[in-house]
């Protein structure tokens, strides 16, 4: 081989090689290009909702069960929640594929189910081998998030209208151990509509199969008037209706509880119940529970 011909092979080889370093960027910048159209998987990081014990104890609620003021608040939920658990995981007591799932509603508005939803749930906290999961189901009045002051977060409507898939991304940790919430989530038109809806069906069946060690309650909206509540129940092992004393008329009681399935087991919890002899309101709660053996006596 000549001189220029070993020349112009070499000048061949240094022009490849410049070419070749010239085109790694580009590839480069092509595979980021393309990595970055991937949608991402990454889960949207939820927060740990922050129950204030200061707003606990201001409400009246369980906010600690050393404390005197409290005690016989905490020991009336204590006798509420034995019968709840009983029925929940015993078996034979009521179908096992929805006795964990407890709804706490009312006749009418203003007798106190959120207030007992809660405290049944911050109760049921306690218990060492059970986590408790807390679902504002009353989606056109939701005022669990509001009493407790935890804000307003993606729930229960954006699952029934499939904005998630997974039933995960609405289910809240709290600062309190054992203790999950499922806010409402935002208001919609059809928000009744969508707590009667085949999806909320679906909803119920997987909490009780992928939670079956839980308690899970639902404050739901009261029963006369609202026609989804009584649909609701359908999907539902228990149920707590709370009466005010001396303010829910027994006509409405016994209206509102015909409308429930026979399979449902009911109990009753009696609030504002009237302690001592001064006649004054006291912490603690008059209560009953069991199933009705005649709805209409």
């Amino acid at each position: 081989m000549s001189t220029i011909e070993k020349a112009m092979g070499k000048l061949a080889k240094q022009a490849q090689a410049k070419q070749e370093g010239s085109e790694q960027p580009e590839a480069a910048e092509s595979n980021q290009a393309a990595a970055s159209s991937v949608p991402s998987t990454e889960k949207r990081e939820k927060p740990v909702l922050q129950i204030d014990s200061a707003v606990l104890k201001r409400l009246g609620m369980l906010s600690d069960i050393r404390s005197r003021e409290t005690r016989m608040l905490s020991d009336e939920y204590r006798s509420i929640k034995r019968k709840l658990i009983k029925n929940a995981f015993e078996p034979g007591l009521i179908p096992k594929n929805k006795s964990n799932l407890i709804m706490v509603t009312s006749a009418n508005p203003g007798e106190g189910k959120t207030f007992t939803s809660i405290n049944l749930a911050l109760s049921l906290a306690l218990e060492k081998d059970k986590t408790v999961l807390l679902i504002d189901s009353d989606v056109l009045k939701p005022t669990v998030s509001k009493t407790l002051g935890i804000g307003q977060h993606m729930g229960l409507m954006e699952y029934l209208l499939g904005e998630t898939d997974d039933i995960a991304d609405v289910i809240y940790h709290t600062n309190i151990p054992n203790l999950r919430i499922m806010p409402a989530g935002m208001p919609h038109h059809l928000s009744n509509e969508l707590l009667a809806s085949d999806k909320m069906r679906s909803l119920t069946e997987e909490l009780n199969s992928r939670y079956s060690d839980r308690v899970v309650l639902f404050d739901s909206p009261p029963v006369l008037g609202v026609n989804e509540t009584v649909v609701l129940s359908n999907f539902i092992g228990q149920a707590v209706v709370v009466v005010e004393q001396d303010g829910t008329k027994l006509a409405a009681i016994r209206s509102a509880v015909s409308q429930f399935s026979d399979e449902l087991a009911i109990g009753y919890v009696l609030n504002k119940a009237v302690h001592g002899k001064t006649g004054t309101y006291g912490y603690g709660y008059g209560y009953g529970y069991g199933y009705e053996e005649e709805r209409s006596a």
